[in-house]
């Protein structure tokens, strides 16, 4: 039988009676005489998990949940209260609850609050969302996945393999009349092996996803490179060096290194950090802050990529925002609240983590255009150096803009010459200015496969990221080697 599909819309009316009728009710309560603004934030998500481990699937889980929030905004001050509980007794109670939060202030004076720009988009039109396919297909690929893993090399010892599913329908009514929805389908898949030889064991990590249906992995075998990608990593880490450390120039290869461009850089230029001047670029905006090879965007338009939605969680639909042009800083990514402050237009970079949490500026998919240098030709002018193709994790300081990343995969670079590969590389700098040291921007951007996560305040939401090779002249390489 063919599961309908009920248009975000109609799925809360349908589902928990609450219609055009009882948005306009909750929405007056939680205006009240003083507000500048409000809004509702409903949310239906299923999330399903299938894992497997030393040759056997121990893991499968699934869960529901639905709930909304309730938000009022007054000059600075913001209220917010949800529950879990759809009914018009709850959300009246919510609503009551934000207002009173938000109007517990001196002045009345209203906030000017930025306008909707953009067109609605159809990014992701999944007809079957990954949660509602068969679970025997799900541990049937994980079991092949383990498999052809274990085939590829007889120093695996142990392979991990994951499969995550989500699928969530929003809904935001705002008090200004507008009320728009999205469905958003998630799914990951992950593989993990562990090598063995001599005794030293080395880990190896891979894998993609999207806003994709399960045919995405399936379909074109493309679990084969996932695994193939892990035993790589693992076996390559055996025969890796002790990293050298010092000052040296570094060459960063495409795609998932744009992580590094998303820590250093992307969070300092979120909205709600410029506006209490807290971040290393708060009012730079028309001042160099980078290379004039560097152009940096944030796109949550892009079809199916894990960072992109159709609109953000205050109802406002994504775009391309140019956030360095040239060199030249241009804007920032902002959220509703700081926009109207800030006196900027929004940038569709409202985003949540649930129906439980306030709406914050955050980044979506955000990577630096392709130059035009041929990645070899990047590789041959480095004499000696650190080059760096993927990273396993790092931090960084928005108000100093200071950042540490560690390098899952690296190698030495002599003589204009990729050479042996390196383990327990860090690099250590500072985000202004690590743009400003690149030398060298080549022809090919690439974007990660899918697997970006990003938090901020608590709060974790799914995000892209990308990156051609690039050269960045003289950073701070910290080492293993004696």
């Amino acid at each position: 039988m063919k599961k309908e599909v009920i248009p975000a819309n109609l799925f809360f009316d349908r589902n928990f009676g609450i219609g055009a009728a009882a948005l306009d009710k909750v929405l007056a309560t939680a205006m009240g005489k003083k507000a500048d603004y409000a809004d509702l934030y409903f949310e239906y998500r299923k999330n399903e998990g299938v894992s497997l481990e030393e040759g056997l699937v121990k893991n499968c889980s699934q869960s529901t949940g639905n709930g909304v929030g309730v938000r009022v905004l007054a000059e600075t001050k913001t209220g917010y209260a949800y529950t879990d509980d759809i009914t018009i007794e709850n959300l009246e109670i919510a609503a009551r609850t934000a207002q009173y939060i938000a109007q517990n202030r001196q002045s009345q004076l209203p906030v000017a609050v930025g306008q909707t720009q953009g067109k609605a988009h159809d990014l992701y039109p999944v007809k079957v969302s990954a949660t509602d396919v068969a679970l025997d297909k799900k541990v049937a690929l994980l079991y092949e996945i383990d498999k052809y893993a274990r085939g590829l090399d007889p120093r695996v010892k142990n392979v991990f393999v994951s499969l995550g599913s989500e699928y969530k329908v929003i809904l935001v009514a705002m008090s200004d009349g507008r009320v728009v929805g999205d469905i958003q389908p998630l799914t990951r898949l992950n593989v993990t092996c562990i090598v063995e030889e001599d005794g030293n064991r080395q880990v190896g990590s891979f894998g993609g996803g999207g806003r994709v249906d399960f045919g995405f992995f399936v379909d074109a075998k493309d679990y084969e490179r996932y695994a193939r990608e892990a035993v790589r990593q693992a076996v390559l880490n055996l025969s890796a060096q002790d990293a050298p450390a010092g000052t040296m120039d570094v060459v960063l290869g495409p795609g998932w290194p744009g992580i590094l461009l998303h820590e250093a850089i992307g969070h300092g230029l979120e909205g709600d950090f410029n506006r209490k001047k807290t971040s290393a670029f708060s009012g730079r905006i028309g001042q160099r802050v980078a290379s004039e090879l560097c152009t940096v965007v944030d796109d949550g338009t892009i079809p199916a990529r894990r960072g992109s939605i159709n609109l953000d969680d205050e109802g406002t639909p994504t775009q391309r925002n140019i956030l360095i042009e040239n060199g030249m800083l241009r804007g920032y990514l902002q959220d509703r609240l700081n926009a109207g402050l800030m006196k900027m237009p929004l940038t569709g970079n409202g985003r949540r983590e649930s129906y439980g949490h306030i709406p914050m500026p955050r980044m979506t998919n955000t990577f630096m255009l392709a130059g035009e240098s041929a990645p070899d030709d990047i590789l041959h002018s480095v004499k000696k150096g650190l080059y760096a193709v993927s990273f396993s994790g790092g931090q960084v300081d928005i108000t100093s803009g200071k950042f540490v990343f560690s390098a899952s995969e690296a190698y030495l670079i002599e003589d204009g010459k990729v050479t042996a590969p390196v383990k327990g590389a860090t690099l250590i700098g500072n985000g202004p200015d690590v743009l400003t040291r690149v030398s060298m921007v080549g022809a090919d951007l690439k974007l990660d496969e899918g697997i970006g996560t990003c938090g901020k305040d608590g709060q974790s939401v799914p995000v892209g990221v990308g990156l051609p090779t690039i050269r960045i002249d003289g950073l701070t390489v910290g080492g293993t080697a004696a």
